[in-house]
């Protein structure tokens, strides 16, 4: 399997470090599953193209709703 050499700031170490000890895994594994996440995550092409493509007279944009009437919460301190 080819091998790739990062070259990473303390601070970014230290996070990868963490990260990966809290998954479980070793460093490498973290950042090659994180590196595959990222280039198979994208959205399809034209995909934001699609934002009010569809003329329909059933789609109406919702009332906005009252904020006045919300509840108080209570804090918890």
């Amino acid at each position: 399997m080819p091998q790739v050499s990062l070259y990473l700031d303390n601070k970014t170490l230290k996070a990868v470090e963490t990260k990966a000890k809290a998954k479980k895994m070793s460093i490498s594994k973290y950042v090659k599953e994180a590196i595959e996440k990222d280039i198979h995550s994208n959205w399809p092409k034209d995909y934001f193209n699609l934002f009010g493509s569809i003329k329909d007279a059933t789609f109406k944009r919702p009332k906005e709703l009252d904020l006045e009437r919300d509840r108080f919460k209570a804090r918890f301190e």
